[in-house]
């Protein structure tokens, strides 16, 4: 299976390397959606996965990602705005804040399993302790239902808040999300509370060992 691009990489301490210190960075993190859009569709996890972890290709994936506007002369070694925490674990944490009304809600203990197993336990409590914060006033009684819309409104919330910064450090965290999220389409609903929710997600985040 070709895989669209030459074979012939520059070696990690090559002039590509040196140009954009933050290409192994780029290449190693992105969601590999994000990889398979710009090579081949076709191609399995599997062979994306493999493709991240050789150090060797990084400078040249870095630079098929670069089409979606990241300055890789600029991201160096800084930390991105969620200081290397997963968007999607963010996402999460955002959209249970926004439908805190409907977490509380939950007391059958075989539904109240479903969905925690779909969001997780740290979520559903985060997004109990930040019931004054909650958004969503209708509530969803399904949990299979209430999880997408979790996963859904925290995504837009986040896309929502990530306008606010440059092209470059925006998309150092949408290149880690799956292609197609509401992080790309926020709705005007979630600009107005994409801010505090992420502030309290971020806040959060401090009280961890940043990943990067």
């Amino acid at each position: 299976m070709s895989l669209q691009m030459p074979i012939q990489t520059a070696r990690p301490d090559g002039p590509h390397q040196l140009r954009f210190p933050g290409a192994s960075e780029l290449a190693a993190s992105a969601h590999p959606t994000r990889l398979a859009a710009r090579l081949d569709p076709a191609l399995s996890a599997e062979t994306l996965v493999k493709l991240q972890k050789c150090s060797r290709l990084h400078p040249r994936l870095a630079e098929l990602l670069g089409n979606y506007d990241v300055d890789l002369n600029h991201i160096g070694c800084r930390p991105d705005l969620l200081r290397g925490h997963d968007p999607y674990r963010a996402a999460l944490l955002a959209g249970s804040i926004w439908h805190a009304r409907s977490l509380v809600a939950f007391v059958s203990q075989p539904e109240l399993a479903i969905l925690v197993k779909r969001i997780g336990v740290d979520a559903h409590a985060f997004g109990i302790r930040h019931l004054l914060h909650a958004v969503e006033n209708r509530l969803i009684a399904d949990p299979e239902k209430l999880a997408q819309q979790i996963e859904y409104d925290g995504h837009a919330c986040l896309g929502a808040w990530l306008q606010d910064s440059s092209a470059t450090e925006r998309n150092r965290v949408l290149l880690r999300l799956p292609e197609g999220t509401a992080a790309e389409t926020p709705a005007p609903e979630h600009w107005t509370a994409a801010g505090q929710l992420l502030s309290l997600v971020l806040a959060h985040f401090e009280t961890e060992t940043p990943v990067k």
